[in-house]
């Protein structure tokens, strides 16, 4: 009993020794040693031994795998749809005795799209925004760095080495408060996932470009408009608003009732001004609005106005060129599209009218009414305001020529050697024509000539018009420049003897060319 307990144990380690033998003369080994497969990839495993001739082999695996290929002393399997990480067991065993080794199976998401966005897109001054970044998938979140950034420069950083990849999304979220410095900044977002540390690569994806807008819009716009508009009449409104960023980008919308005018506009610094033209075609209570737009925002402002009807008033004269001496009537009356009826004046007149009647003048012409001016005046109340307007006529008197002292004198003293011309404008209407003689030769009223003692004379003058003539002798005397003082104190003695005495040696060397001469047409 002894000798076969002794004997069953010299087997055991007898085998036990070669067990260990044939242990240490076959290895086991696999191929990638270290695989990092994207989300949803395949890998190819190879396993393979150096036993020269290995019993069953293969992997053990719970992912979806399908032998490719084999060989005396490995086997080649294709890993599909690869969507977790793994650990693949490659096995061989060989004289009854079976060897393993691991693989470990490392599945990543590249940042493949990275997502940022500003909340609001528009942002008031001094207000919060929301900067959003997120990369929807992901693998391994630990390795994943998300990097805000303003233009270039850094503006927030988060990594996710110390979260669980089960229970946290891939995100970054931060609140800024806008200032007006920060209108039309890119806001963009880097994604970095490093694998470096465990034998892979570094994948890096950016977002696109959001550029954010600043504006300040706090105060309401104002309407510069007349209360009262007259129909059909052309008038300025205009629409300001201030403290409002940026200036050039407000957009501004005018109205009168539902006619949509075309506003001009200008800005300087924070203000905008509307300036558009307004031509009202109704009567009645209406009202101009302004609606001014910049980002989101929109505000607007109504002003009442009242439209009314006042067309000039009518101004009638009977006869505008009549004859002097003719009886005429004038009338002053309200248009017919005035709304209320207004009131009247007539200059000249001697009484108002009664409200709604005309008012009235008989006027008998003279020849000083000739270039007078008539108005009538027409006056309304509307909305509380005195408004009026006035049509004015001027009245044209016909009557024959007149040669008076004033613009004709019968005597000149012209001084010789001086440029001269004879000094006759005559009165008349229609305006006459004027022809001056001597001996029966025209001389020239246009032209100045230079005076000689030979323009002594009388000349015969004559104004014409289609009523009649006149004529009128005008005398000239030819002085010498050395005669200055004497013939001063001559005509002092002249003028002391009596005026008579001229008047009759006048008379004695000059004949009258003509008195009067009318000419009936």
């Amino acid at each position: 009993m002894r000798g076969g307990n002794g004997g069953r144990i010299r087997f055991r380690h007898l085998w036990l020794i070669i067990s260990e033998a044939a242990e240490e003369l076959f290895e086991v080994s696999v191929w990638p040693d270290q695989a990092f497969v994207k989300y949803g990839q395949s890998l190819m495993v190879n396993c393979s031994t150096t036993c020269p001739d290995p019993g069953p082999g293969g992997i053990e695996t719970l992912l979806k795998r399908t032998q490719v290929g084999k060989g005396p002393q490995w086997k080649e399997f294709l890993l599909e749809d690869v969507t977790q990480n793994s650990i693949v067991q490659c096995f061989f065993s060989c004289t009854g005795i079976q060897k393993d080794i691991s693989l470990g199976i490392t599945v990543y998401q590249p940042p493949e799209q990275v997502i940022m966005e500003l909340q609001p897109a528009w942002v008031a001054v001094d207000e919060a925004f929301i900067v959003t970044c997120h990369v929807p998938s992901v693998t391994p979140l630990e390795g994943l760095t998300l990097t805000l950034l303003q233009n270039d420069q850094e503006l927030h950083k988060k990594n996710f080495r110390s979260l669980s990849a089960a229970s946290q999304r891939a995100e970054i979220t931060i609140n800024v408060k806008a200032q007006m410095e920060d209108d039309r900044c890119n806001f963009s977002c880097r994604a970095e996932l490093d694998l470096s540390s465990r034998g892979g690569g570094l994948f890096r994806n950016s977002s696109a470009i959001k550029v954010l807008r600043i504006f300040e819009f706090s105060q309401s716009p104002q309407i510069w408009v007349s209360s009262l508009l007259e129909v059909g009449m052309a008038e300025t409104v205009s629409c300001e608003v201030a403290r409002v960023f940026p200036a050039e980008e407000v957009v501004v919308h005018m109205f009168l009732g539902d006619q949509q005018l075309d506003p001009f506009l200008s800005w300087e610094g924070d203000t905008v001004w509307a300036n558009a033209t307004v031509r009202a075609t109704e009567t009645g209570d209406q009202e101009v609005s302004c609606l001014v737009s910049l980002g989101p925002v929109e505000q607007k402002t109504r002003e009442p106005v009242h439209v009314y009807s006042f067309p000039p008033p009518v101004l009638e004269i009977e006869e505008l060129y009549p004859l002097a001496g003719t009886e005429i009537n004038i009338t002053c009356s309200g248009h017919v599209l005035t709304f209320p009826s207004p009131t009247l004046r007539l200059q000249g007149a001697p009484d108002l009218p009664l409200p709604g009647e005309p008012a009235w003048l008989l006027l008998t012409t003279r020849e000083e009414d000739d270039g007078r001016n008539f108005s009538c005046e027409a006056s309304v109340e509307v909305q509380g305001q005195r408004l009026s307007k006035s049509t004015v006529i001027q009245l044209h008197v016909l009557y024959k020529p007149r040669l008076e002292e004033s613009g004709c004198p019968g005597n000149q003293t012209w001084l010789e050697g001086m440029e001269q011309r004879l000094t006759c404008v005559p009165k008349g209407n229609p305006t006459p024509v004027l022809m001056c003689t001597w001996n029966g030769t025209i001389f020239d009223l246009e032209v100045p000539e230079k005076a000689t003692q030979n323009h002594s004379r009388t000349y015969c003058c004559t104004a014409t018009n289609q009523l009649g003539s006149v004529s009128k002798d005008i005398v000239v005397i030819v002085q010498g420049l050395d005669e200055g003082v004497g013939s001063s104190i001559f005509i002092i003695i002249i003028v002391a003897l009596g005026g008579g005495l001229i008047i009759i040696a006048l008379y004695l060397n000059y004949r009258p060319c003509k008195i009067e001469e009318e000419i009936a047409l």
